[in-house]
């Protein structure tokens, strides 16, 4: 039997666009009191007004060591933390600066790392990490990506057993269409998707609410801890 959400205390860190703001959506529809937090306030102040139940949103940078202390020190122990935040810029290994890989790494691994260090978690509670499916499916192109994610699977499995009987877990996103990719002109943009649905399995590339929808899962189902749940439409196999 899964463990129901209703006024579940729920932190989503990233949750003012995309995969986190799904989450905190589908999480505040199942009845959970959810927190977002971001580092803008005027992106959260956007993402609040898009969620329909109990929700609040908080300011936080997940790569600032004493402010993500001082939050969790505040705050009553949560029932739930979602970590979906993260800036990582891409390219090859030799084209890509160094300042700008320990700066994907920080946002992305140390970010986590940071949260799951500092966070007071209920027992029977969870974390959950979003990943990527880079860390099973290389690319020439995206190395760090795929390296910082198979970091982050690793680092969740391993927490797993160091706060049991609290449950740790990660969600293995493949390609999903979401505010990631805005930077993109328009026409590229659905070029790029129409050409990866056409490869993937799923026949079409996967949106924010995939994703949210196995991280629920995740939250909900007592025995799953030290797992990695990849939702990708069969990109890792394609």
């Amino acid at each position: 039997m899964s463990d129901s959400l209703t006024n579940a205390r729920l932190l989503v860190i990233g949750g003012s666009s995309g995969i986190g703001l799904a989450t905190a959506q589908a999480a505040a529809a199942a009845g959970a009191a959810v927190t977002i937090a971001s580092r803008s306030q005027d992106k959260l102040d956007a993402a609040l007004a898009r969620i329909t139940g109990n929700a609040r949103a908080v300011v936080l940078d997940s790569r600032d060591d004493t402010a993500v202390e001082r939050f969790f020190a505040d705050e009553a122990p949560w029932d739930h933390i979602v970590v979906s935040a993260a800036q990582t810029p891409g390219g090859p290994v030799r084209g890509l600066s160094l300042a700008d890989a320990r700066a994907a790494m920080d946002s992305k691994f140390w970010g986590a790392y940071r949260v799951a260090r500092a966070a007071h978690i209920r027992e029977g509670g969870s974390l959950t990490f979003i990943s990527g499916f880079l860390s099973v499916r290389p690319s020439a192109t995206s190395v760090l990506q795929g390296a910082i994610n198979a970091a982050l699977e690793a680092l969740a499995r391993g927490l797993a057993l160091e706060l049991a009987p609290v449950r740790v877990n990660a969600v293995s996103p493949g390609l999903i269409a979401t505010p990631l990719w805005a930077g993109l002109p328009a026409d590229k943009r659905e070029a790029m998707f129409a050409g990866a649905a056409q490869r993937l399995p799923a026949g079409r590339v996967g949106q924010a609410d995939d994703i949210a929808n196995a991280v629920l899962f995740l939250v909900q189902t007592p025995f799953a801890t030290g797992s990695t749940v990849r939702v990708d439409g069969g990109g890792a196999i394609a």
